[in-house]
């Protein structure tokens, strides 16, 4: 997992070929941007979604085979919860067309991402984390983008 600001992100460029691409595309975007998938290009798709945070206990955990995430909000703020995999509870198992694999609770997770316009967190295949946590400020609305990266 990478976590950092979008104006520094060059210096993950060379994690992986498709960054590049990646975050050209993010940094063209605007809070107001249209919720939907975007391809971005081979290997590469970006997602907007608008929706409203909950609490820890109300929002799941997942993980990925195939894709990695490149997650980042264009408004709002959010927790993302991050943790092993070992321990978790498959409450849903993997979906291959969805590249998805749910859990249940974590029972020993590990500190929570902030998440807030300008900053990202980069998600590999196999690292467990719970989007969508509302902050201490309670539940708010975002609009987030998911980038899905072929690892």
């Amino acid at each position: 997992m990478i976590l950092g600001e979008l104006a520094s992100w060059r210096i993950h460029a060379g994690a992986h070929p498709l960054f590049p691409a990646a975050f050209a595309w993010i940094e063209g975007l605007r809070a107001d941007a249209p919720s939907g998938k975007f391809p971005i290009a081979d290997g590469l798709v970006g997602g907007i979604d608008r929706y409203r945070t909950a609490p820890s206990a109300d929002r799941g955990w997942e993980a990925h085979r195939i894709h990695g995430d490149i997650q980042l909000l264009l408004d709002g703020e959010e927790l993302l919860g991050l943790g092993a995999l070992k321990g978790l509870t498959v409450t849903r198992p993997y979906d291959l067309a969805k590249d998805t694999e749910k859990y249940g609770p974590h029972p020993s997770p590990g500190p929570a991402a902030r998440l807030v316009p300008g900053r990202f967190a980069i998600l590999f295949p196999g690292e467990a984390h719970q989007p969508g946590v509302m902050t201490e400020a309670g539940p708010r609305d975002v609009a987030k983008v998911v980038v899905k990266f072929r690892a």
